[in-house]
């Protein structure tokens, strides 16, 4: 399996802030692709090569520039990522070429600390109803939302569900099935054992990308800062490949 990826990290910016975005691969047989961080999220296999990078915007949300570096490669890819990568936008476009996310779920909001979330109402998307916990059942509207008003008045579980005298609403998300199931994702056991093997090396590689003052961009505007980033990637490359025992023979380059 190629492996590829992408990686946004924060860069201070003279104006705003820029989101980087990196892809990697291996020099032989990489096996994974790998997203993760709070501000940074690297996708990466051993031993750690950048292969593509991209600068966009501050505003351009990591979901939205991610697929830029997959395009073009060929499906079956198991892509890592952190929550930031987790829209149900984007898990639709990996699931579409044929990829396979491993990807954090966004956390969901809680309506009251420690009640009843979406995922412990029951949603029928083929008969488009909602069932409750208390067992109250309300149809799903053609925009997604499930009213339940007047029927939380009777109920005896409303402490664990709503505060609000209107009665709970759902907002049934158009990729609601994958959401929830990326959601149960994290609690099964090659999930947790392939993302713990793998986002050390991920820090590891971010900590070379940045340091000496590399977590700010150097100049103004995108076109600029997307030749610096790239020198910058081929710099770190470059010492990785050294690191790697990097040399010359008569037949050309070769790695140790």
């Amino acid at each position: 399996m190629r492996a590829v990826g992408w990686l946004f990290v924060g860069l201070s910016a003279v104006f705003g802030v820029a989101a980087l975005s990196l892809g990697f691969a291996g020099v032989s047989d990489p096996v994974r692709a790998l997203v993760v961080g709070g501000c940074a999220c690297l996708a990466i296999a051993a031993p750690a090569l950048i292969t593509a990078c991209e600068l966009t915007a501050g505003n351009v949300g990591d979901a939205q520039a991610g697929p830029m570096l997959l395009a073009g490669e060929s499906s079956g890819l198991e892509v890592l990522a952190d929550s930031a990568y987790g829209s149900g936008q984007h898990r639709a476009h990996l699931l579409a070429a044929h990829h396979v996310a491993v990807i954090k779920a966004i956390p969901l909001r809680e309506t009251i600390p420690g009640g009843f979330s979406i995922d412990d109402f029951v949603i029928d998307l083929t008969s488009r109803i909602a069932t409750c916990p208390a067992g109250q059942t309300v149809p799903i509207n053609g925009s997604g939302s499930a009213k339940f008003g007047p029927r939380c008045r009777a109920c005896v579980l409303p402490s664990r569900c709503t505060a609000t005298r209107h009665g709970r609403d759902l907002t049934i998300h158009p990729h609601f099935a994958l959401m929830a199931a990326a959601r149960r994702q994290p609690e099964t056991e090659s999930f947790q054992r392939t993302y713990t093997q793998w986002r050390p090396m991920v820090e590891r590689s971010l900590a070379w990308l940045v340091r000496k003052g590399n977590r700010r961009v150097a100049y103004r505007g995108i076109e600029r800062n997307r030749i610096w980033l790239s020198h910058r990637v081929a710099a770190v490359d470059l010492g990785r490949l050294l690191n790697l025992g990097l040399s010359r023979n008569p037949d050309g380059w070769t790695v140790a």
